[in-house]
């Protein structure tokens, strides 16, 4: 257990009392009588280092309204909607818990970029909708270090405020055999996106390095969709949130201290309701822990987002109940590549969706490319981040040299791997409360597309918290109690 040490005589007061103030007739700055009771201490014991006064800015607090798990966009767009959204500045004290700081393995620095809103569930447009109008309009809710461009994700970092960022846009093509993209890309129309449908002829003319054999239909993107640098805005949300006020702690959560209480239904079935008092936050390369009292839990962990519900007793109850369903989302690992390709599409092209799965855009202005493609049969083990470049050669080269036949000569350059947080269920988004634990919120399980559509997720979620409603998109489809009533939402335009 962690615990704040001081000299012998020192009471706890002092560390909340500001500096300035008067007691006993003397005046108290904190800073500078630490540094000259460090010198006496160090005085008295010659050669020892002084490690009395720990330092413990890097411990959470020990109280916190609001705990969100993972500090990915996701997490961090919660906690801006919270405070944007709460009654008055500093009504609700957020605290964030991420466990790797330098987000090595975070599918947020990993991930493509891509943003678009064809899609055939009106939730997912409108989500899209929402965050592409976010990101334009950026600059005016002064997020001083977002920048827009097409350096590789997860390999450049914007460290320096970015330019003013441009309105979204690049277009994508989605090519989808036989008829049912028309139906799609109605809806799309009607939430509001701006696509147009093309012929193979039509498509042909417009972008000549395309192969449309087998291709029935193309959709084309003519606004706010194409692709956006996500280490920038991971790092524009994180400085705008310290600005508002949220905390943030390096750490790992390993435990949650609930109460339970025993309740019956309207058709007389017993149930558990469980409320988290208290989450223990171990700390890096520690087996320490401190306990943070709470009201709400945000669960925001991503591709291990299942692991912190199974901490909270989701799914431990009998199968086939309500208390035994669990959290249907694990980790898939996904490979990008970048190549090389001087006589590849030119600056024009694209983010382009092939029929077989495949995806690809431009990477700069250097005739690279950066693309990949889900595997349709055995997934590879997501215990680590290696890549296999054997499935580019074999399952992603072959379809991108079919659609586009200069890259029969493109040079593989580079390559990453990330997550997903799949999942399982119908590959769609978790947003909102837990029926039983019933101060667990979850903003998970978008299966790729939650990076694009995080600006809308989290309004959504604050406005859960705050609100007790959906107030801005309507994403009750995407409840877990779904789960449970087996009522999957199934959406076509999943990459």
């Amino acid at each position: 257990m962690i615990r704040r040490v001081l000299p012998h005589g020192m009471g706890r007061g002092l560390l909340t009392r500001r500096p300035g103030t008067r007691r006993g007739g003397f005046s108290l700055d904190w800073d500078g009588k630490v540094s000259e009771i460090k010198k006496k201490i160090k005085s008295i014991l010659p050669g020892r280092s002084c490690d009395l006064l720990q330092d413990t800015s890097h411990l959470p607090p020990e109280h916190s309204d609001v705990v969100i798990v993972g500090g990915g966009v996701l997490g961090l767009s919660v906690a801006y909607w919270l405070k944007k959204l709460e009654s008055r500045r500093g009504a609700i004290r957020v605290l964030v818990v991420e466990r790797d700081h330098t987000y090595s393995q975070a599918s947020t620095g990993l991930s493509v970029g891509g943003i678009c809103q064809q899609f055939s569930l009106p939730e997912n447009i409108q989500l899209s909708l929402f965050s592409a109008s976010f990101l334009r309009n950026i600059n005016s809710v002064s997020f001083r270090s977002f920048c827009l461009h097409t350096g590789v994700p997860g390999r450049s970092r914007c460290s320096s405020p970015g330019p003013p960022v441009q309105p979204l846009g690049l277009p994508l093509a989605g090519f989808r055999k036989g008829c049912c993209s028309h139906g799609e890309q109605r809806e799309s129309a009607e939430e509001g996106a701006k696509v147009s449908l093309m012929s193979p002829d039509q498509l042909r003319n417009k972008f000549p390095w395309i192969n449309t054999e087998g291709v029935a239909l193309a959709s084309y993107g003519m606004e706010d969709e194409g692709w956006f640098d996500p280490w920038c805005l991971l790092q524009g949300l994180r400085r705008k949130v310290q600005s508002l006020g949220v905390l943030f702690c390096q750490g790992e959560v390993t435990r949650f201290v609930s109460s339970s209480q025993r309740m019956l239904t309207t058709d007389d079935k017993a149930v558990v309701l469980k409320r988290i008092h208290e989450v223990h936050v171990k700390m890096d390369r520690s087996l320490e822990y401190q306990p943070v009292e709470c009201a709400i839990v945000i669960n925001a962990a991503g591709a291990w987002s299942a692991q912190i519900a199974a901490l909270a007793g989701v799914g431990e109850g009998p199968p086939g109940t309500l208390q035994g369903t669990k959290l249907p989302v694990e980790p898939r690992k996904r490979y990008v590549y970048v190549w090389h390709c001087p006589q590849g599409p030119g600056l024009e092209t694209p983010l382009v969706a092939d029929t077989s799965g495949a995806y690809f855009r431009r990477e700069g202005l250097g005739s690279n490319y950066l693309g990949g493609r889900s595997p349709t049969e055995e997934e590879p083990d997501p215990a680590n981040l290696e890549v296999d470049h054997d499935f580019f050669q074999d399952k992603v080269w072959p379809h991108l040299a079919l659609r586009v036949p200069a890259f029969e000569t493109l040079k593989v350059q580079s390559a990453w791997a990330g997550y997903y947080d799949y999942n399982t269920f119908d590959q769609n988004g978790v947003v909102g409360p837990h029926p039983l634990v019933v101060n667990m919120y979850f903003a998970t399980g978008f299966s790729g597309h939650g990076l694009q559509q995080a600006p809308g997720i989290g309004r959504a979620v604050a406005e859960m918290v705050l609100k007790g409603r959906f107030q801005t998109i309507d994403l009750s489809p995407f409840l877990f109690t779904r789960f449970y009533l087996g009522e999957k939402i199934q959406e076509n335009n999943i990459i």
